[in-house]
């Protein structure tokens, strides 16, 4: 399963060597981050798209494997489906691995989540997370 051989690299550049390993190539479709300790890196295959969830070293906690691109906020509902400021309609997972990196990602989503960013220098996302106040 290929999001098990993703997931057993366990760190993001291997993951993607890996995938031009058994593909050749890929093509990036998306990098999505939510709060200052997620990343969503979307790339396409020819076995599918791989949604690679990373942490902000670049330690993978999730891979996801779907036949098209999902929806950002879709994907968001679908982990933290509480969250009122995430919606859409996810399309179906054909594959799901996680690591030893993983844990909750609503987690970070919290009024109180921890943050590397002086208060007077970030602001919330949509949904939850911090991110950097724009201009710095």
């Amino acid at each position: 399963m290929l999001a098990e051989t993703l997931a057993r690299t366990l760190v993001l550049g291997a993951a993607l060597d890996e995938i031009k390993a058994q593909f050749g190539t890929y093509d990036l479709r998306a990098h999505w981050t939510q709060g200052e300790f997620h990343h969503d890196l979307v790339v396409e295959t020819s076995a599918g798209v791989v949604v690679i969830a990373t942490n902000c070293n670049g330690g993978i906690k999730e891979v996801l494997v779907f036949e098209e691109v999902p929806e950002r906020y879709a994907l968001w509902r679908w982990r933290c489906p509480h969250v009122s400021d995430f919606s859409g309609e996810l399309a179906p997972i054909l594959q799901r691995a996680v690591t030893p990196h993983w844990f909750d990602p609503c987690e970070i989503l919290a009024e109180d989540a921890r943050s590397e960013l002086r208060e007077e220098f970030r602001e919330r996302q949509k949904g939850g997370g911090w991110t950097c106040r724009n201009g710095h």
